[in-house]
């Protein structure tokens, strides 16, 4: 699981505690104002957490980790937030039904004007960050739509990069083919798309 936890010590309190999206939205103006880097970040690989003394004007310490690290390759957040606001794309795609997982509650946090929102969902509730506050690969897909795996998978991913779930082991056609996997093709679109075709029998 993907998650990155800002430790705060708050002002006179003795421990840390995980950091609160909820809390500081409250309390500052918008995203920018602790990911000023993310509107010229053009790698995964940037660290966008906030600079320290953003974080000092409030807290008599601070410990910030290092950048998560993620299995993207390839993305530029400078050139979607110059898109504007993706939400109504994304939602529309839910609505149309072409959102390649089961969107779950995602399509009720897409209403916001925060361009940010429209990939990192649920920040105003959210206590603690995880894997459910960072962008789904369904996402993506809503626009980089040309799925010819293993193929398009390079162009967010690095060539090579060992993507299969956890359960395609060696054997996996086999037991596929069987019918014993009892696998929910809802959640095989997202790599192969809707048009896939298992050598060529379904």
């Amino acid at each position: 699981m993907i998650r990155f936890l800002a430790l705060l010590t708050l002002a006179g309190a003795a421990s840390a505690a995980p950091f609160s999206h909820q809390l500081h939205l409250k309390l500052l103006p918008d995203c920018k104002s602790c990911h000023s880097l993310a509107a010229t970040s053009t790698s995964p690989a940037d660290n966008l957490l906030p600079d320290r003394k953003v974080c000092l004007p409030c807290h008599k310490t601070v410990e910030i980790p290092g950048a998560p690290t993620t299995r993207v390759a390839h993305f530029s957040h400078q050139q979607h937030l110059k898109m504007g606001n993706l939400a109504p794309v994304i939602a529309a795609a839910i609505d149309k039904g072409n959102y390649l997982q089961p969107p779950g509650d995602i399509r009720s946090h897409l209403n916001g004007t925060n361009p940010c929102e429209a990939c990192h969902r649920g920040m105003e509730e959210s206590t603690q960050v995880s894997r459910a506050n960072l962008p789904q690969m369904a996402d993506c897909i809503v626009c980089h739509n040309k799925i010819d795996n293993p193929f398009s998978c390079e162009q967010c991913h690095a060539k090579g990069d060992n993507l299969k779930p956890a359960n395609h082991v060696e054997g996996f056609m086999s037991a596929h083919s069987s019918g014993t996997l009892k696998l929910d093709k809802t959640t095989c679109t997202v790599c192969h798309g809707r048009d896939f075709r298992c050598l060529g029998c379904h």
